[in-house]
């Protein structure tokens, strides 16, 4: 090893805020090695659907969220990689391209970084930024299918690229919030590709997955193929939505109606179990009463079958639903929904998981669960940003060597 530095994340999900501090530890001509040093969490306030309604309440919330962070790792936090989601992002394709003169010649980095430009050079909605391009593919004359044409050679280079937008004052009030509490944004980073860094693997991605992000409020999708990002979107159902439904539904305390989403298998209460009495608090000063299982399944039943019919329609919508053979990987505190799996399957005829954050070391065990699965994809996220950083640093260093001989 030749240099150890940390990497910082920063969710502001919908119930919780987290921040993660992770090592990175240069290999020499290698890959980083990252482990996880802490992961310090906040009840999230000051955020409604995805945007910033208080800036002091929110800055509170990631404080406290970096406070622990700092306590447990022992490192002082300056700056973090920031996820940003919520029902707002909306995502589309483009193609761009430039040629390369009358004659063959052989494609540069900075012929790569001009086609892309190209690509992005779309008319926008009102109000809205482009959050990430990401290349899909190049064609360099009738070939297809490139995924690095640096170096080939050819006379015209086109690019398809996938734009994530979101609304420009999202983002700033995000990062007002976070230079409230004290820190600096080194990055912006779409929670769902975050969450895929570290729970699909590369058979996923190049068979073709949709991972869905089943946050508070939001449920944010991201679907590959080919290696490569195909389509993003939001859904305006996220996990609230069961809890206060089965709250109402059932006239339960909020905080009761969470727990019961979370254990009851509800998708597969077998008609024998319907009858299965489930006891609960009731609201105010009544005394506990017994619900029937099966009117709890019904009540999460009908949010479930609404929440896949919509992501459903989406994938039809962008003909995605066929493209998809790995299936669905759930993410997010919906990830953890019992039965949701199962009912996604029968759904949608496709197989389906539950994504559990992996690749990097350390990661304390009550956290290698599908709802820290954005913050631990920031940390690998910020890890790779940071190692290519570096690398073009160093190549930019021995340009200017040769030539200053």
């Amino acid at each position: 090893m030749n240099k150890e530095s940390h990497v910082v994340g920063l969710d502001i999900g919908g119930g919780k805020t987290a921040v993660i501090v992770a090592q990175v530890a240069a290999q020499v001509g290698g890959e980083n090695s990252m482990r996880c040093l802490a992961i310090g969490t906040a009840e999230t306030k000051g955020l409604r659907k995805g945007q910033i309604s208080n800036l002091d309440l929110a800055a509170t919330s990631i404080r406290q969220a970096v406070d622990e962070a700092e306590r447990l790792s022992g490192v002082p936090i300056e700056s973090a990689t920031l996820g940003v989601g919520g029902g707002y992002i909306a995502g589309f394709n483009s193609r761009g391209g430039l040629g390369l003169g009358n004659r063959p010649r052989e494609v540069t980095r900075d012929d790569v970084r001009r086609s892309v430009d190209a690509a992005r050079q779309v008319r926008l909605p009102d109000g809205a930024e482009v959050l990430h391009v990401l290349p899909q593919g190049f064609w360099l004359d009738a070939q297809n299918g490139i995924r690095d044409p640096i170096g080939m050679v050819g006379r015209q280079l086109d690019v398809n690229v996938h734009l994530v937008t979101s609304p420009a004052v999202l983002a700033q009030n995000m990062v007002a919030a976070v230079n409230r509490a004290g820190l600096i944004v080194s990055d912006l980073v779409l929670e769902p590709l975050a969450a895929a860094e570290c729970v699909l693997s590369e058979d996923e991605r190049e068979l073709g997955a949709c991972l869905l992000d089943i946050g508070a409020g939001t449920t944010e999708l991201i679907v590959y193929a080919n290696g490569a990002v195909r389509h993003t979107a939001a859904i305006a159902i996220g996990g609230d939505h069961f809890t206060n439904d089965l709250a109402v539904g059932i006239r339960t305390p909020i905080a009761e109606a969470e727990r019961i989403k979370c254990e009851e298998v509800w998708s597969s209460v077998e008609l024998g179990e319907q009858e299965r009495s489930i006891e609960i608090p009731c609201v105010g000063d009544r005394p506990p009463r017994s619900v029937p299982a099966g009117q709890v399944a019904e009540i999460l039943d009908a949010r479930a079958q609404e929440l896949l019919a919509l992501v459903r329609r989406e994938l039809e919508r962008t003909a995605l639903l066929t493209a998809i053979p790995a299936g669905l990987v759930l993410v997010g505190g919906g990830g953890r929904l019992q039965g949701l799996v199962e009912m996604a399957e029968k759904t949608l005829a496709m197989p389906a998981r539950v994504g559990r954050p992996r690749g990097l070391a350390g990661v304390p065990e009550e956290a290698v669960s599908p709802e820290f699965a954005v913050i631990v994809g920031l940390a690998l996220y910020g890890g790779r940003a940071q190692q290519a950083r570096e690398q073009q640093s160093t190549f930019s260093a021995r340009l200017k060597g040769l030539f200053l001989g």
